[in-house]
């Protein structure tokens, strides 16, 4: 079949740990059965892993509570914990939703200030990673400020880190905020406008060859296991500035719709694909196998309602948790 203009394969790929969890969570999600470990070696050989990159990723996130693993006889299994499916409802929801609009602004920022020991680098270097995640950017070395009302997870984030020589403040004009006198400075907005830019550039090409029909099942389930691995970052690293703080020629939402309408279109040529690869090693669990899409993940994380997940869950974490301790050595 003619692939011209198809994606091009990345010279590195995503980990396996973050393949493996984002297949799992994309196509089994909501399941209670476990796959053999011989299927999924061959659903990450799709990607480039070996048979001991598989075998080592299994091991790493069951080792992590992430997996659950079972034995019969000489054949080793996993599956998804109790509850995680919904999590993946709730963080796919997240994930496929995030960009489609600015969030509103009153105006007023949260500022950290605070100050931390050198010998005590150890926690300095926690306490930025955490504010990062909470949306702040550093104005100044110890200053660091969010357009968001983060204050409570900011005081939380101090106490549990021991910290009380720190402040925590609402405030409409932050003193010396840089460029015309507007914290807006702290963030790259530029850096972050040219990704969301390549990101729309790199993926686009996809919807002229699905719409000719070039792309077969083993690419579709490549492409859009890359596709979300390659979007999920962008909720991690995203502060969601404002309207009033962005640029006019902003390139998120075309980024974002780029991503939707693509992964919504890979969905039913990459669960064949899944299908295809489980029912070489365990056929009864093929007919198990299915996708989601958008639409279907807004009605499912409506349906949850008040059980929806609230706070950090395990499952789909394994590149969150290594991406932090990274973001904790910058």
């Amino acid at each position: 079949m003619t692939t011209t203009g198809a994606l091009p394969r990345s010279q590195t790929g995503p980990e396996p740990q973050l393949l493996l969890t984002s297949l799992l969570g994309d196509f089994w999600y909501w399941r209670d059965e476990h796959i053999p470990a011989t299927a999924l070696v061959r659903l990450l050989a799709d990607f480039d892993v070996t048979t001991d990159g598989a075998r080592a990723a299994m091991r790493r996130l069951a080792g992590r509570g992430l997996l659950v693993v079972s034995r019969h006889g000489r054949t080793t299994a996993y599956g998804i914990p109790p509850r995680t499916s919904e999590v993946v409802i709730e963080r796919t929801h997240r994930m496929l939703s995030f960009g489609a609009n600015a969030p509103e602004w009153d105006g007023w920022w949260t500022v950290v200030g605070f100050s931390v020991p050198e010998q005590a680098r150890g926690v300095r270097t926690a306490l930025r990673s955490r504010l990062r995640l909470l949306g702040f950017a550093a104005l100044y070395d110890g200053f660091w400020v969010c357009p968001h009302d983060r204050g409570e997870q900011a005081r939380e984030t101090l106490a549990e880190l021991g910290l009380d020589t720190a402040t925590v403040l609402r405030c409409v004009e932050v003193p010396g905020g840089g460029e015309q006198g507007c914290p807006r400075s702290a963030f790259d907005v530029a850096g972050l406008n040219e990704e969301y830019r390549t990101f729309a550039d790199r993926y686009e090409p996809l919807l002229s060859n699905l719409d000719a029909g070039l792309i077969d099942p083993a690419q579709a389930l490549r492409m859009r296991t890359e596709l979300r691995v390659d979007w999920r970052r962008f909720p991690e690293i995203d502060p969601d500035l404002p309207a009033q703080l962005l640029p006019p020629d902003w390139h998120r939402p075309r980024a974002q719709q780029v991503f939707v309408r693509i992964y919504d279109l890979l969905g039913p040529l990459a669960e064949e694909r899944f299908r295809q690869i489980i029912g070489t090693v365990a056929p009864e669990l093929a007919d198990l196998v299915t996708h989601h899409d958008s639409a279907t993940v807004a009605k499912l994380y409506a349906e949850l309602g008040d059980r929806r997940p609230h706070g950090d869950t395990p499952f789909e974490q394994a590149a969150e948790a290594r991406r932090l301790e990274e973001a904790s050595r910058s």
